[in-house]
């Protein structure tokens, strides 16, 4: 083969390495064919040359993109946990201000909400239902799921609602008429007296089944249900008398002796010895005054 210059061109000395058996024109195909595979693979080297070249600048350009881009990425992330974190507050405000319309909406719904009406509960039925008093009318009506009729007491109040069912419980009234009780009848009624001396037979309240009641004592009466809810304390003029007169004579009570020797010669003495008293000019006593607390 011939050595060649940059441009292509056979140089001297290229034609030794030829064999000598060749004739002249085989021998220049041949150069010629070594010529063009030598000019294409220097062609070849040429751009493989350029090519280093390149990416030789792009490696060196390759740790800046990597600063930027690593710069760039830490910059995604502070603004991600920025972000993560403003999504944490707005989720939190979101949550009081759901809580705050639900508790407004609680409310305006109780605003916005009829009026309930209470009722006394009378009794229980065989279909589990109960017969309340309500505005003066004796009705059957039903109970909210929640409420069993067995933890019901006679003379309890009861919320109702529009459609006069028990929708809640509540405790017993506790203002009234105040009745004297005359004559308890069975476990469940008893007869007061009213002013004026009238009578009526009350329903006693639950409560009032397990005191112990005796005639004259204060109850608290429910004129609407007449029911007897509460037995009350009697006055401090009344806790002093005494409801029943005891058999005892003044001779077991001892203490006054000396005052009743000063009565009985107050009042004896002046008709056993009239004279003494003439004779002393004594004036009799008209009578004797007793004072004091009482006993």
């Amino acid at each position: 083969m011939k050595e060649f210059d940059k441009k292509g061109s056979p140089r001297e000395g290229f034609s030794k390495f030829l064999p000598a058996s060749m004739s002249d024109s085989s021998a220049r195909r041949r150069l010629t064919e070594y010529e063009i595979q030598v000019h294409d693979l220097q062609e070849y080297v040429r751009s493989l040359e350029g090519e280093t070249v390149h990416l030789r600048k792009k490696l060196e350009d390759v740790p800046k993109e990597f600063m930027v881009l690593e710069n760039k990425l830490r910059e995604a992330n502070r603004q991600l946990v920025q972000a993560f974190n403003q999504n944490e507050k707005l989720v939190n405000a979101l949550y009081e201000a759901r809580e705050q319309i639900t508790s407004l909406k609680e409310e305006v719904d109780k605003l916005c909400a009829p009026p309930s009406t209470y009722g006394i509960h009378l009794s229980v039925n065989d279909d589990g239902t109960i017969n309340v008093l309500s505005q003066g009318r004796k009705v059957k009506v039903n109970l909210h799921p929640s409420i069993k009729s067995d933890t019901l007491k006679p003379g309890q109040e009861l919320v109702l609602n529009e459609g006069l069912n028990v929708v809640e419980t509540a405790g017993y009234e506790i203002q009234g008429d105040v009745v004297i009780l005359k004559e308890r009848l069975d476990e469940e009624r008893a007869v007061v007296t009213l002013r004026a001396d009238e009578e009526k037979v009350g329903i006693i309240a639950e409560p009032l089944r397990l005191s112990k009641l005796k005639p004259g004592d204060h109850i608290l009466m429910d004129a609407k249900s007449g029911y007897l809810l509460e037995k009350l304390p009697k006055s401090e003029v009344e806790d002093l008398s005494l409801e029943e007169v005891p058999d005892i004579g003044y001779d077991q009570i001892g203490g006054l002796g000396t005052q009743l020797e000063a009565i009985r010669d107050a009042v004896e003495l002046p008709y056993l010895y009239a004279d003494y008293y003439k004779e002393h000019k004594l004036t009799p006593p008209k009578g004797v005054l007793l004072y004091g607390p009482p006993g």
